[in-house]
């Protein structure tokens, strides 16, 4: 087994980027090479400006390349809270821009030539209890009638034909949700900034920001450079950041780690005896799990697994256990099935899990997905850049206020908590 990321492992490896000492000076900097700043960093390009992109690791060494590959639309809350928390304009806009999202990613797919196995293959959310039927039926009722109407009721019986596990009671098909080689799309995203002529650096960590009379200095230790403007597009590995150039997020971001482990390929009659629907799915349980089929049949399925900011090999393996158990309590016939890979990491949550994007403490940004950052991103990156460019239209989020977590600065001592708290709500629910 591997305790590495089954999309960085299946994906070329992108060689583009700046191998000298970080220098110059540009229209805009984007700090983090994920789907966020990698969009923003190519419409900025593709419009001419002088455009540059710092990233700590590798491109896609974020949450990026370490989901598990949905592409789903709709909002993750139920549609009616959405309301109550956003007003009912609002939640109509975010749930539009999820779809924009997936929209966008096939324009872009298309655009720049990327080979990564894109798929509309539509959503199932499953209901784990019975109990829990009720308020899907009733969340599903909502969303057709009031913005989606390509959701459906799947009852239980109609799940035999979508997967093979006696565990669910019904749920809710999404059809316009869809699915992806995670790796093979970031760095296709990074060849084409390239290719328009933006700049990439690697392995260069962004350790201090000053303001200049003309925009912003960015130093790493590969070197310092200067932009007009600044995006950070670093989600929950905002708090790694040291000092203060990401201090702003580092009070609004919660960091918490996300586990995935990825089965060996399955034969075709083990496929058929597990997801013959070959869709998404993510069960209804607060600490739940989500799953799907790769493009070469293996079982990839994650979840929170244990309530930690931290991954690692010996954090993963310890998840990767719990996920193998989860796998088999859905499908029992895998139960001897190897595990090839294992990998985590980390999901920037708000406190009130819906994203954020705008402009602050000097900069442009977009994070706080948690956990549904893979399909609204290059919807974001976008606004990033049109915010770059003084368009302000095109913002979804626009003017929802943000405040800071009390008692946070990166580190989130109240997970635990936090887990055993939605571990009761589940065994009650």
């Amino acid at each position: 087994m591997k305790f590495a990321s089954y999309w960085h492992d299946t994906a070329p490896v992108f060689d583009g980027g700046r191998t000298g000492p970080v220098e110059g000076r540009y229209d805009v900097a984007v700090i983090g090479a994920g789907f966020t700043g990698l969009n923003a960093a190519r419409k900025l390009a593709r419009e001419g400006l002088r455009v540059a992109v710092l990233e700590a690791a590798h491109v896609g060494a974020g949450g990026s390349g370490r989901n598990g590959g949905h592409l789903n639309n709709g909002i993750a809350h139920g549609y009616a809270d959405a309301q109550s928390h956003l007003g009912a304009e609002r939640a109509r806009r975010l749930y539009r821009a999820f779809d924009r999202s997936i929209e966008m990613i096939e324009d872009v797919i298309a655009e720049e030539g990327i080979s990564c196995n894109f798929r509309r293959s539509g959503k199932l959310k499953l209901a784990s209890k019975p109990s829990h039927v009720a308020g899907l039926r009733a969340n599903q009722d909502l969303v057709a009638r009031e913005v989606d109407p390509a959701t459906r009721w799947v009852d239980r019986a109609g799940l035999k034909n979508e997967i093979g596990s006696a565990g669910f009671h019904g749920g809710i098909l999404f059809e316009k949700s869809a699915m992806m080689h995670m790796g093979r799309y970031v760095t296709g995203l990074a060849a084409a900034v390239t290719r328009h002529a933006g700049e990439i650096w690697e392995n260069a960590p962004v350790t201090g920001r000053g303001r200049t009379r003309n925009g912003w200095t960015l130093e790493t230790p590969r070197g310092t450079l200067h932009a007009d403007t600044v995006i950070a597009a670093t989600g929950a590995y905002s708090a790694r950041v040291p000092g203060a150039p990401l201090k702003h997020f580092r009070k609004r971001i919660i960091p918490i780690a996300s586990f995935v482990i990825a089965t060996r390929p399955l034969t075709d009659a083990e496929v058929a005896q597990t997801m013959p629907g070959n869709r998404t799915c993510v069960t209804s349980l607060n600490i739940g799990n989500y799953f799907r089929l790769s493009p070469d049949n293996r079982l990839i399925i994650g979840g929170r697994a244990r309530f930690s900011a931290r991954s690692d090999q010996k954090s993963d393996a310890a998840s990767g256990e719990i996920l193998r158990a989860a796998m088999t309590g859905i499908f029992p016939h895998l139960a001897q099935v190897e595990v090839d890979y294992c990998w985590g990491g980390l999901v920037g949550l708000t406190r009130d899990r819906f994203p954020r994007a705008g402009e602050a403490d000097g900069m442009i940004y977009g994070m706080g997905y948690s956990g549904h950052g893979a399909q609204l991103s290059t919807l974001l990156g976008q606004v990033l850049a049109d915010l770059a460019m003084g368009r302000k239209d095109t913002n979804p989020l626009e003017g929802l206020d943000w405040p800071a977590v009390p008692a946070l600065n990166g580190k989130p001592w109240f997970l635990p908590l936090a887990g055993l708290w939605f571990g009761l709500k589940d065994r009650l629910s």
